[in-house]
């Protein structure tokens, strides 16, 4: 497919956040609300969890798959965690930036990086949304789903990294109290997102 990136007249809102910080809510309010916004499916090669479809919360890939995929240069970025790999397709993403739409990517600190090496910055606003420190995650995260040591450790350790980076962050929103608010502050790099498509 074309990836000729001077054909991007669409921006980019980048959600970065730890889990159980709210950014699914906050999204889903937003695509709501704003019906022209379009939010990228990632492709991962972790196993389908139990209400899950394929091509609604993820694209899901065997290892190989995934593994052609980048060896093709598929992806617009694409990173591992705890074991499994994640990433977003070109093809998710390019062809929207060029219909002057707006689009929602939700992807972990080593994505943003290499999103900031691809992309215009012009056409990116990156946001971070926080929620308290990490025990107030963990208690969110444990009574959303069951989850192992092994997988809560390296969430813990994204964690730590991601707080790391919330200074690259062109804007910092606070949900560890007020969801309204946290909302509305969204909303605002939204709107402003439409402004700044060309």
């Amino acid at each position: 497919m074309n990836t000729d990136l001077t054909e991007i007249r669409g921006h980019v809102v980048v959600v970065m956040a730890p889990m159980g910080s709210g950014k699914g809510t906050i999204i889903k309010s937003a695509l709501e609300e704003y019906p022209t916004v379009y939010e990228t499916v990632s492709c991962t090669s972790r196993a389908v969890r139990p209400g899950e479809v394929d091509g609604v919360q993820y694209h899901f890939l065997s290892l190989e798959a995934f593994d052609k995929k980048i060896e093709d240069g598929e992806f617009l970025e694409w990173a591992e965690f705890a074991g499994h790999k994640y990433g977003t397709l070109k093809s998710e993403i390019l062809p929207k930036l060029a219909e002057k739409q707006v689009v929602i990517v939700e992807i972990e600190l080593q994505g943003v990086e290499q999103l900031l090496e691809l992309l215009p910055r012009e056409h990116m606003t990156i946001t971070y949304i926080e929620a308290g420190g990490w025990e107030v995650l963990r208690a969110r995260a444990e009574a959303r789903a069951p989850m192992g040591e092994e997988e809560m450790s390296a969430r813990h350790d994204r964690f730590l990294i991601e707080q790391k980076a919330k200074p690259i962050a062109d804007v910092v929103i606070d949900n560890s109290n007020d969801l309204e608010s946290a909302y509305s502050e969204f909303k605002t790099v939204i709107e402003d997102a439409f402004k700044k498509c060309k």
